[in-house]
């Protein structure tokens, strides 16, 4: 699986489903007001082309979680096998409008109530632990624990590292989707991957997913995502 947005460029997706990538998350949205242009057309070109397709929701703090998850949803127009995801990260750009937790946990309850799925959580383990990031020294708020809302959501794990680690509140129950590299490109390109970038992108970030490609394939279509 890879993960893009509108700073990647796309020439061709049949070439991306042929290299052997079965799944593409987009972003969909960033805060409660701005939307990805590229979104609604590449949807349609890789589904076109074979592709599983999901959209993810970059999170700040300027909205709060339920106006985010009303932009989201209106712009992902998520189906029975649209994956979908909160990017809950530092905002190194703009440290001050870095999400907090209690955003997080209102925007996953309303996208629950939406339709009926958690989305999957995507988060470093530092981060979700509570750690700080930055000269700012911003943090979540609080560590993410296993009694909130966030850590019955699959986790989207985001570590480059050979060995991730995992955030306390999802110890016991792992990660269902691992980002291990970000920004590949044909001159970086990661331990274990393919002699050469994958074709038809500029540059992507890569992901393994917990199973084998039968399982991919029944998860993504929501059998085993409802709330």
């Amino acid at each position: 699986m890879i993960d893009i947005s509108h700073n990647v460029t796309v020439s061709d997706f049949g070439a991306v489903r042929r290299s052997g990538i079965l799944a593409v998350m987009h972003k969909v949205t960033e805060g409660g007001d701005w939307f990805d242009p590229s979104y609604a057309p590449r949807r349609a070109q890789a589904e076109a082309a074979g592709l599983l397709w999901g959209g993810f929701h970059y999170g700040t703090r300027q909205y709060s979680g339920e106006r985010q998850a009303a932009a989201f949803l209106s712009a992902c127009q998520p189906g029975p096998a649209t994956l979908m995801a909160l990017d809950l990260e530092p905002n190194d750009g703009n440290p001050g409008n870095t999400m907090r937790l209690a955003q997080a946990e209102a925007f996953v309850q309303a996208v629950q109530q939406a339709t009926g799925r958690l989305p999957l959580v995507y988060t470093h383990p530092a981060w979700a632990n509570g750690g700080k990031s930055g000269r700012r020294r911003v943090t979540l708020g609080e560590p993410v624990t296993p009694h909130s809302i966030l850590a019955r959501c699959d986790l989207w794990l985001a570590d480059y590292r050979e060995e991730p680690e995992l955030p306390y509140a999802w110890a016991d129950k792992g990660w269902r989707l691992w980002q291990y590299v970000a920004n590949e490109s044909e001159n970086d390109t990661a331990y274990g991957a393919q002699p050469r970038a994958i074709p038809g992108i500029t540059h992507c970030d890569r992901n393994l997913f917990a199973g084998d490609e039968a399982a991919l394939y029944r998860y993504w279509k929501g059998t085993a995502r409802r709330a």
